[in-house]
């Protein structure tokens, strides 16, 4: 029996243990954050508690989809520079030449490894929040616009 290959591809950004406190003691209860996309210009963060790991990362995964964006891309980069600011969350992206590889740090390299972008400069400022630098490099990707289509010279003779 052949396993089919998952429509997106998954990757755990953060698994926090949270605890609740009550009468009788402590709950604990685990906080998943991922992201999911299809390298193929689709990428989407989603965050959700359970009782355990599993449940955790599957509630997550489902509430990454409900997330989910399409990205314009312009070959394997972005079209333009985009600077975008959510919360304390700043982030700045920028095209890069072909063979220069994604040059981004922690939540910004997962995100933009799962759209499928294979050459990018990023910097994350402000917070080392992984959800929150996560959804302010999610609304950048957002923002971009639609690359302009090159305009190819007809040779006249």
């Amino acid at each position: 029996m052949r396993r089919e290959k998952p429509e997106f591809d998954q990757k755990l950004l953060d698994l926090a243990r949270v605890t609740r406190v009550v009468k009788g003691g402590r709950r604990f209860r685990f906080r998943a954050t991922l992201v999911i996309g299809d390298r193929k210009g689709r990428v989407g963060v989603g965050v959700a508690k359970g009782s355990d790991v599993s449940d955790a990362i599957q509630k997550a995964f489902n509430d990454a989809k409900k997330s989910m964006i399409t990205v314009k891309l312009s070959g394997n980069t972005i079209s333009h520079d985009v600077h975008m600011k959510l919360g304390s969350a700043k982030v700045i992206l920028k095209p890069a030449q072909e063979g220069r590889g994604v040059i981004a740090g922690g939540a910004v390299r997962a995100v933009v490894d799962l759209v499928g972008i294979r050459d990018i400069v990023s910097k994350s400022l402000g917070t080392s929040n992984k959800l929150n630098v996560a959804r302010a490099t999610v609304a950048a990707l957002k923002s971009l616009k639609a690359p302009r289509e090159r305009k190819v010279k007809e040779e006249t003779k």
